[in-house]
Formats: structure tokens, sequence, C-alpha cells
């Protein structure tokens, strides 16, 4: 599959993913989940995809135990909506990339630095 094709069918899987996730999910423990991410192989037999609870680290477990069960769900409406020969197996993985950039964040405000320093640091 050529890489424009692999990468417009993980957006689109986003995009449905995200929308079932908004409207039609009952599940309360997904309340909030956000997918930042999906990375399909070559072959589009499976797909990684990356969710986050909005920086809330410590619903990680429940939110991926939530989608596990959900999987079948999601795949079947995946298959639904896209135009696709064969449905990828889903495979959900949690993205500690906006608890990474919260910490770099922090460590970036908690800098003291002088006006002097700061005129000296763009003069440069």
């Amino acid at each position: 599959m050529s890489k424009v094709r692999q990468q417009r069918t993980a957006e689109q899987i986003q995009y449905i993913l995200s929308e079932l996730m908004q409207r039609s999910m009952g599940d309360p423990r997904l309340h909030g989940v956000t997918i930042t991410e999906v990375v399909i192989d070559r072959e589009l037999q499976h797909a990684d995809i990356y969710v986050n609870a909005l920086g809330d680290e410590s619903r990680e477990e429940e939110v991926l135990a939530a989608l596990q069960h959900a999987v079948g769900y999601l795949r079947h409406e995946l298959a639904q909506r896209m135009q696709v020969r064969t449905m990828p197996q889903l495979h959900f993985r949690w993205d500690p990339r906006l608890a990474h950039a919260e910490t770099v964040n922090r460590i970036l405000d908690s800098l003291d630095l002088s006006p002097e320093e700061d005129e000296e640091v763009s003069n440069q």
C-alpha cells in the first residue's frame, strides 16, 4: 500500500473513531478521551491507536480496559463506514506525549530568568 493511502486510511480511522467515541459510546470511562494518532502497518493488518484522557494519566488503565472491551463494536462500525477490503486489528495504546509536554512546560515556567539574561538570549 502506498504511504499516501496508508496515511489517508489512518486519518479516516482516527476521524471515525473520534466521532464514535463522542456520539455513540455510552461508557463513562471513555468520557474526555482523545485519539491523538493512528498508525497503520503497510499491509493494513494492524492499527495502533494512541489515546489520552486529556492529560489525566491516572485514567490510563480504565480507559484502555474500556476500549479493549469495545474493540469488536468499534471494528464493526469502522467496517460499515469505510471502503476497505479488510479491517485492521485495533490495538489501543496510551499516548504519554501530553504528560511529557506538561512536564516540559512546568520546567520552563520554573526557570528564573532575569530581564538582562532574557535580552542576551534574544540578541544572540
